[in-house]
């Protein structure tokens, strides 16, 4: 199975760290790096990377990795990386043709999460969002991750300011190609995010979860949370 990464955005948050939130290194890795190691641990061999600003030194770090860990790698380029996330996932429409896994650059997930979805049975013209049912013992920034309302392993809503929610978007999903049409949709009402496209599919009653359990992700998007991903990395819990 394939995996979707996107690395196109400017990443100001971290801007302190380094210019190319991608490429920071995190206790001697590049975020990047790190991220498609732990796909790879969950067995994935193919990688389709969408980048975007300073899109040029993300892709030759690519290169790099790929002849190293003996992975592919397949690069698209998203000219539009001011845009939001989704329309970097819609500019690998062409690549991704069966069942693929999709993840962010910059969120690093205990590898078993990857690995759990890799095996479920795939659900013809569904989309299904890894959720983190334990909002009270996230280590995420509660003001900053993105809500969830579901019930009986289907999504109701997503978003970043819903007031009534049970879960949180971990940013790993397991796609069927009925993705791009929902982004196509959600595109064409005013909102770029895949979670717009993720909104048009719960109405379509497509959208679908999957419990991570007790089972560790985070969000390394700022300062404070980098910090802590090294002490995490560091005690061997992430």
């Amino acid at each position: 199975m394939k995996c979707l990464v996107v690395a196109a955005g400017q990443g100001t948050r971290l801007r302190e760290k380094g210019p190319v939130k991608p490429l920071i290194p995190l206790k001697g890795v590049p975020i990047l790096d790190r991220v498609l190691a732990r796909a790879h641990e969950a067995g994935v061999e193919e990688f389709v990377v969408v980048s975007g600003y300073r899109g040029e030194d993300v892709r030759a770090e690519l290169d790099a990795l790929a002849t190293r860990e003996r992975i592919s790698v397949a690069h698209v380029v998203n000219e539009n990386w001011e845009r939001a996330n989704g329309v970097s996932v819609l500019s690998a429409k062409s690549l991704l043709r069966e069942p693929f896994l999709l993840t962010m650059c910059d969120h690093l997930v205990d590898a078993d999460i990857l690995r759990d979805l890799m095996c479920m049975t795939v659900e013809p013209d569904t989309v299904t969002l890894a959720v983190d049912f334990n909002i009270a013992g996230s280590i995420n920034d509660p003001e900053d991750v993105t809500r969830v309302k579901c019930a009986d392993g289907r999504i109701e809503r997503i978003g970043k300011v819903l007031r009534e929610f049970n879960a949180i978007d971990t940013g790993v999903f397991l796609c069927t190609p009925i993705i791009f049409e929902a982004l196509e949709a959600s595109q064409a009402a005013g909102d770029d995010s895949i979670s717009g496209a993720m909104n048009v599919l719960a109405q379509w009653g497509k959208a679908r979860t999957f419990d991570i359990g007790s089972r560790l992700w985070l969000d390394i998007d700022d300062p404070v949370a980098f910090s802590k991903a090294e002490v995490l990395l560091e005690a061997g819990r992430l």
